[in-house]
């Protein structure tokens, strides 16, 4: 039986308060990352986060939906979480990420949810 993955308080703290690396790979494996302002922990598993800008990312996660972030924070203190994607463009998590503040002017395009598979403790 696998073992479910936690996002702890702490984890959540960074996640949540801290600029996120947010990396993704084509089906020829090659590598993008981007930055992120807002990401949101959904569940003790899962995380959210909007699709604004992400030409290349939504391309990628089409392709392959394994997906990695990190975060952390000024002191270097941070997390890895590796997991895969789903992307969504209608239902609940889109009209989740529609009524944040946080995209209040943005395109909203596309929700992207997370389910962690690792959790790994920087520093």
């Amino acid at each position: 039986m696998k073992t479910k993955i936690m996002i702890t308080n702490e984890a959540k703290k960074i996640i949540e308060e801290n600029p996120v690396a947010f990396a993704t790979v084509d089906g020829e494996n090659k590598p993008n990352v981007i930055g992120i302002a807002y990401v949101k922990v959904v569940s003790e598993n899962q995380v959210l986060i909007t699709d604004n800008y992400m030409k290349q990312t939504e391309e990628n996660l089409k392709q392959n939906n394994n997906v990695c972030l990190a975060a952390w924070d000024k002191n270097w203190n941070g997390y890895k979480l590796i997991g895969t994607a789903e992307y969504f463009t209608a239902g609940e998590w889109k009209e989740f990420i529609e009524k944040m503040p946080e995209n209040k002017g943005l395109p909203a395009k596309g929700a992207i949810l997370i389910t962690v598979s690792k959790l790994i403790k920087l520093g």
